[in-house]
């Protein structure tokens, strides 16, 4: 089994891909950015890749949410959450923040530390990096343009660097939820705490089309733990909506929702329906009888009796 995940190696998203069961002991290839990562799953270079989708803070990642809705087919059949805590490494002869010019990060990170950075080291300056761990490879690397970097603990726990402060985050218990992406194949099968992710292309742009969305799943009981609309590329006006829900399409209300929607966006995406990670997995919904298996499956065979009196 070959990973790949959004490196160098020390980032979060190598924390999220070691808890993969067998994922430690198994090849795993760092990949430049997202969209790199997941050409290699769609070519066949790799055979899964970890990629971050959803910050407590930020909000959802746009380079994941972008590249798994356009391109070869992909689907997601896990998720991983990690909590999101920064260190503050430095080159040598640094002791003190004041002696801090430029520190060298990736912008969510930054976003992430950004009070911190303003009340301890106004007068520095953020290098924009491609992750987390690359800025520290930058000081690793003695580039004498960096003073410091904002990291992982992992990366410091794996490379001799200079930790100058710890815990630097603005948000205290932060998390950062990243998704494990193969090429279709099987679905995971349902535990009772799972979401389905799927996206949806707005056919046309008119009065009550988010809503006519919205009313498929609102009418079937599917909660929505995520909604967000991202550009196609295509002009102003064209947009898809990323979606999160809570459920599993072997379920009756989520699969007959799906349905419903393919009906509306026939290039509807599916995504996957993959179990809920860690503390924050679901607890089975709570749901009115109309919306349950039983309630769809009594309403099929009804239909079928009437049907069957036809001439």
């Amino acid at each position: 089994m070959i990973y790949t995940y959004l490196g160098p190696a020390g980032t979060f998203t190598e924390s999220a891909l070691l808890q993969v069961p067998g994922a430690g002991d198994a090849e795993r290839v760092p990949a430049t950015s997202v969209n790199n990562a997941l050409e290699r799953v769609r070519t066949g270079e790799a055979d899964a890749a970890m990629v971050p989708i959803e910050n407590s803070v930020e909000g959802g990642v746009s380079a994941t949410l972008d590249a798994i809705a356009t391109g070869g087919s992909l689907q997601i059949v896990a998720e991983a959450l990690v909590p999101i805590t920064f260190d503050l490494i430095v080159r040598d002869g640094i002791e003190e923040l004041e002696q801090i010019r430029t520190v060298a990060t990736h912008g969510h990170a930054w976003a992430q530390c950004r009070g911190w950075a303003d009340a301890n080291m106004p007068a520095a300056e953020f290098v924009p990096a491609s992750s987390t761990a690359a800025g520290a490879m930058a000081i690793l690397d003695g580039d004498p343009d960096v003073d410091a970097a904002i990291c992982s603990p992992l990366v410091a726990e794996q490379n001799p660097l200079k930790v100058l402060r710890n815990a630097i985050e603005d948000n205290a218990g932060a998390v950062t939820r990243f998704v494990l992406v193969h090429r279709p194949g099987a679905i995971p099968r349902p535990t009772g705490s799972d979401k389905t992710t799927i996206v949806i292309p707005l056919p046309e742009d008119r009065p009550g089309g988010l809503m006519e969305i919205l009313e498929q799943f609102a009418a079937r009981g599917v909660n929505l733990s995520r909604i967000e609309s991202r550009p196609t590329g295509k002009g102003l006006g064209n947009y898809f909506f990323s979606v999160d829900t809570h459920g599993h399409i072997d379920e009756a209300r989520m699969a007959d929702a799906l349905a419903g929607l393919h009906r509306i966006s026939p290039e509807l995406r599916f995504l996957g329906s993959y179990p809920a990670a860690g503390p924050s997995q679901i607890d089975p919904p709570s749901l009115k009888r109309h919306n349950t298996d039983a309630a769809f499956a009594d309403a099929a065979e009804w239909i079928a009796s009437i049907r069957g009196r036809a001439l």
